[in-house]
């Protein structure tokens, strides 16, 4: 299994460096009045390789949402770039495969957006579209959190495969 996941990698590794990948790049995101992020369009390369990978909307896997702080309580997230390690295979993404995104923290709630697959066993990044959430408001941060930052309990989270962000 894990040498067929590896060749299915690479091959979606090789049909989307021809086509660009959206790496990280998160500029153009438009803030909401609240300092959350607007709506964002999931590239077609993240959608074609997330299908290649049957990493399909709605499928969910646990996430370490801060690989610097892995089971840490509570946390603290800084407004920017984030690198998480996924606790579980998402579709042929296997465990612990790094995940990075982009942070937001200007609302009442964090916003985690995540771009980039990276999986740790000889593979190349792959583009993907997924947010972190935990229900009961829990991705909301405590009322002493600093501006550009939020102090979270939870040092996990969902993460699920989105076709666009909301």
């Amino acid at each position: 299994m894990a040498s067929n996941t590896f060749a299915l990698l690479s091959c979606a590794a090789l049909l989307l460096l021809s086509s660009g990948c959206p790496g990280t790049a998160t500029g153009g995101v438009s803030l909401r009045p609240d300092g959350s992020p607007g709506p964002e369009e999931c590239p077609a390369e993240a959608r074609k390789a997330m299908n290649y990978l049957r990493m399909f909307v709605g499928e969910a896997a646990w996430v370490q949402l801060d690989a610097n702080q892995t089971r840490a309580r509570p946390i603290t997230l800084y407004d920017g770039n984030i690198e998480s390690v996924l606790e579980e295979n998402l579709g042929l993404i296997e465990a612990p495969t790094r995940l990075y995104g982009r942070v937001w923290t200007g609302g009442p709630q964090v916003v985690i957006r995540y771009y980039v697959a990276q999986p740790m066993k000889g593979g190349n990044q792959v583009p993907i579209c997924a947010v972190a959430r935990l229900g009961m408001g829990q991705l909301r941060k405590h009322p002493e959190s600093k501006p550009g930052t939020a102090i979270l309990d939870s040092p996990r989270a969902g993460v699920y495969i989105v076709d666009e962000f909301r």
